[in-house]
């Protein structure tokens, strides 16, 4: 967007801004979108991150965009259709499924233009799951953060594919730049996490739930029989104690216990990144893209992705890392054996391989403001040839 006297107002909308991918990307796009000189406005029911999105430039707007029952979602779809008309919005990204249906029935009311980024798989087990789940490929453009997601939605809700752009999720280059991480910040981690000193340390990074493939790891890191490798989950377990139990219950049982560590939510990740000898994606389920990937990879680690979804397109295998069948505890150690044994000069040209591979923050940025501004530049055509 390029900007102007009359430069647009944006308004994403999430349903929290606590923690996750979703929601780092919604800061990264407020910040785009106030450089450009246009207004950022997000609304969400808030959470820690809201401080950077003021930080980024933005707006928050608190608004109870959790709910997902009808009456909630309709409550809702009124007051953004207020907000809009309040604030004069020019554009609603929608980021989540019961937020984009307050969002989207604001914008069939105001006739502000409404986009969507389809950032999951999401599940259709339940009867009419479908058609809930459908509302994200209503945008007049859907961004998918990968091809695997741009087929699915295509093939799924029947999305004419010149109606889907996609754009991958982006790594800032410069947070995550190997060069720039303190060999105090590595110690004070290896300390926090009582690594010893001379291991290998293996990092699972990713909150603990069962789909992220902790099992899988734990049972490649017993079949390595490897005494100094360390596996280091990090994540949180919002509040499902019990998985975590179940994980230590099983480094007992495959005599591991005294090299895993459950080391909880991270806020120094370029920093574990940099520690970690194997960065390893073990999904058992297609992730639409799988941000992790990318910054291992910018740190110039070695990174090793299950062979499906988003993954499969950001590591080309045996040249910036590996990928290996999912779910395959005999692959997945095979594979950390060759990263670990790998010597410096390959080690090195494979990080620098991975690193100079990544997409970035910045081609993220520059890709979503030019959807804002196809769809913004279309709306004003069509307007003008109603008139």
């Amino acid at each position: 967007m390029s900007p102007s006297p009359d430069s647009p107002v944006v308004l994403q909308v999430l349903p929290s801004l606590i923690t996750g991918g979703v929601e780092r990307s919604t800061v990264e796009i407020a910040q785009a979108i106030a450089e450009a000189d246009a207004t950022a406005l997000v609304a969400s029911a808030g959470g820690p991150m809201v401080r950077q999105i003021e930080r980024a430039g933005g707006l928050h707007i608190t608004l109870p965009l959790t709910t997902k029952s009808p009456l909630g979602i309709w409550r809702n779809a009124a007051a953004l259709e207020a907000l809009i008309r309040d604030q004069g919005v020019s554009l609603v990204h929608a980021r989540s499924r019961a937020p984009a249906w307050s969002a989207w029935l604001a914008c069939q009311r105001t006739g502000i233009p409404f986009v969507t980024t389809h950032h999951g798989t999401y599940s259709e087990g339940l009867p009419f799951k479908r058609a809930y789940n459908g509302v994200m490929a209503r945008g007049r453009i859907v961004i998918a953060a990968s091809q695997f997601i741009a087929n699915l939605v295509a093939a799924r809700h029947r999305v004419d594919p010149a109606r889907i752009r996609v754009i991958p999720r982006g790594v800032d280059l410069a947070v995550f730049d190997p060069a720039t991480i303190s060999g105090s910040r590595i110690a004070q981690l290896a300390a926090e996490w009582r690594l010893p000193d001379g291991v290998r340390t293996v990092l699972l990074p990713g909150r603990l739930t069962w789909w992220k493939g902790h099992p899988v790891l734990l049972d490649a890191i017993a079949r390595l029989r490897r005494p100094d490798v360390m596996c280091v989950l990090v994540g949180s377990d919002q509040g499902r104690h019990r998985y975590g139990s179940d994980l230590e219950r099983q480094a007992k049982r495959l005599g591991i216990a005294d090299r895993l560590r459950l080391v909880g939510q991270c806020d120094d990740m370029p920093a574990a990144l940099a520690l970690a000898d194997v960065v390893v994606h073990a999904s058992t389920k297609p992730e639409a893209f799988g941000r992790v990937v990318i910054e291992a990879q910018a740190m110039g680690r070695p990174v090793i992705a299950s062979d499906l979804g988003g993954p499969v397109e950001t590591v080309r295998h045996g040249e910036t890392g590996w990928r290996v069948r999912p779910n395959d505890p005999v692959a997945l150690a095979a594979a950390i054996g060759v990263a670990l044994d790998l010597d410096p000069a390959d080690r090195l040209a494979l990080g620098q391989r991975a690193r100079a591979s990544v997409p970035t923050m910045q081609q993220m940025q520059d890709a979503t403001l030019d959807v804002y501004e196809t769809v913004l530049t279309a709306n004003i055509q069509t307007k003008g040839a109603q008139r």
